[in-house]
């Protein structure tokens, strides 16, 4: 809160914060609808329900007040550990050298939430080598981050 009360400005320039979310896909076509042929002027065909879950998957974001830096879709079979936390952090960094690199000389501020991943260890030393000043995410509080009101509520409804 301190950055914060200090420059609002200079806080939400350097800020850059990591959320992930549940998305699902559907099928929302039968065979018949695909095979189907409509010219330009055709209106959309009524599809009345999602019959096919497709899949679940969990991507993480990361993200500032300019936009999406990146989006991490975890491989199937593998875990988020602190090892692979951490690769994800490397590659955030560089993308920001490339986008942003006001932000990388200006020092960034770094906000994720109390995942297990995100407090081993090893994570805490890689965001220390990469120059990121990690802002706490109050113990015990609910997961209530930037992104749970400016990014994904727009994501899921499309």
């Amino acid at each position: 809160m301190e950055f914060f009360r200090r420059d609002q400005n200079d806080f939400l320039s350097r800020l850059v914060t990591m959320d992930e979310t549940w998305l699902y896909h559907y099928d929302l076509e039968t065979k018949q609808q695909s095979m189907e042929w409509w010219h330009s002027g055709s209106p959309d065909p009524k599809i009345s329900e999602c019959k096919n879950l497709l899949e679940k998957f969990s991507p993480r974001f990361f993200w500032d007040q300019d936009g999406i830096l990146l989006i991490d879709y975890l491989p199937k079979g593998q875990t988020i550990n602190g090892e692979y936390y951490s690769s994800l952090l490397v590659q955030m960094k560089d993308i920001l050298k490339e986008k942003r690199s006001g932000k990388v000389t200006k020092g960034v501020l770094y906000l994720h939430d109390n995942a297990l991943a995100h407090r081993t260890l090893a994570t805490q030393k890689k965001l220390a080598y990469l120059g990121f000043q990690c802002l706490d995410h109050p113990p015990y509080s609910p997961d209530l981050a930037p992104s749970d009101y400016h990014l994904f509520p727009g994501l899921k409804r499309d």
